[in-house]
């Protein structure tokens, strides 16, 4: 289905005034109308005037008002025969009727109101069309919205259950496509955004883990969906775009909105997180003791403070790590005895 924009419908302001002053003169040529059949001539003035009257509002149905970013799509007895872009005051057949399957349809979303406390009775208002005494709107949004989907529950590359959520800016740029090649494209989008993010986050794990391939070329990297929220939302956002073309939208941005371990593992995953951050403390407490011990050694040995034999070295050091290493303020012995 190919888009066709009517652009040579911006006649409304003229159609409505000519209707109007239609509808005066009807008025008007009943009044002389009713005088000639007094006079006894033919009421043919009274009866076409009375027939407009009657019929004359037909036309006011073909008026349609669009705000900017809005579009109408056309259908004429089930035919494609157009759709209305741009802010305007339109006239087209007033036969035709707008289409649009996900007027109704309200996500967890920017632009969805529900309109169904604006209901009223029998009010006409012109640019409207049947569906808005129903309560319901059928024009096309094209303004950029944000979907915000639910969180979900996915096993990243390592097994782990993480919950993940996004956030899609999107916007309608064929509106034929939108309408007609898709039964409903807000939840047709909205499910293939929980698709793309399932297909993307089983590839990475939540941290960075040796001997994990993320890109797809063979070779181990440091890709993960904490440490790389940009690449994983960029590809989210590609692969969605590959799905909703046909249906003539355009992702514009994906955003990873939430990220953490899902409940049931949080707990233990803590655990391991903050094990690893004491390991690497120690590592390093005990690399620079260490180093204060040779340095010790050296300058005790360079300015020929003491001498110390192998095994009286031995217990130096491992006094110096102990105290260096510990969690808690060493207390010290005194020896007053002879060293030997």
């Amino acid at each position: 289905m190919k888009e066709k924009v009517l652009s040579n419908k911006k006649k409304g302001m003229f159609v409505l005034l000519l209707t109007i002053l239609v509808y005066l003169a009807a008025i008007a040529g009943c009044i002389v109308g009713g005088f000639m059949v007094d006079a006894g001539k033919p009421p043919v003035l009274l009866i076409i005037c009375i027939v407009w009257l009657t019929i004359g509002w037909v036309p006011l149905c073909g008026l349609k008002v669009l705000k900017p970013q809005e579009a109408l799509v056309l259908t004429l007895f089930g035919k494609y025969v157009g759709s209305l872009k741009g802010e305007g005051f339109y006239f087209v057949n007033p036969f035709c009727t707008s289409v649009n399957p996900a007027a109704k349809t309200h996500l967890n979303q920017s632009g969805d109101v529900d309109s169904s406390h604006k209901k009223t009775a029998l009010s006409l208002t012109i640019g409207s069309d049947a569906a808005n005494l129903e309560g319901g709107s059928k024009k096309v949004s094209l303004k950029i919205m944000t979907l915000n989907n639910n969180r979900q529950k996915i096993n990243d590359c390592l097994g782990n259950p993480v919950e993940i959520g996004i956030a899609v800016m999107w916007r309608v740029v064929d509106t034929a496509k939108a309408v007609f090649n898709v039964d409903n494209y807000k939840e047709y989008l909205s499910l293939q955004c929980d698709s793309a993010l399932r297909n993307v986050v089983r590839l990475y794990p939540y941290d960075v883990a040796p001997n994990v391939d993320t890109t797809g070329d063979g070779i181990a990297d440091e890709g993960s969906l904490r440490g790389s929220s940009e690449v994983v939302a960029a590809r989210i956002r590609d692969e969605i775009q590959q799905k909703v073309g046909e249906a003539g939208l355009e992702i514009i941005e994906a955003r990873i909105t939430y990220l953490a371990y899902a409940p049931e593992i949080a707990t233990v995953m803590l655990q391991r997180q903050q094990a690893s951050a004491i390991i690497d403390a120690r590592k390093m407490i005990v690399d620079g003791a260490v180093g204060m011990v040779e340095m010790a050694l050296e300058r005790l040995s360079e300015n020929d403070v003491v001498e110390l034999d192998e095994e009286r070295k031995a217990a130096m050091v491992s006094n110096l790590l102990v105290v260096l290493c510990g969690n808690r303020d060493a207390q010290p012995i005194v020896n007053s005895g002879s060293l030997y």
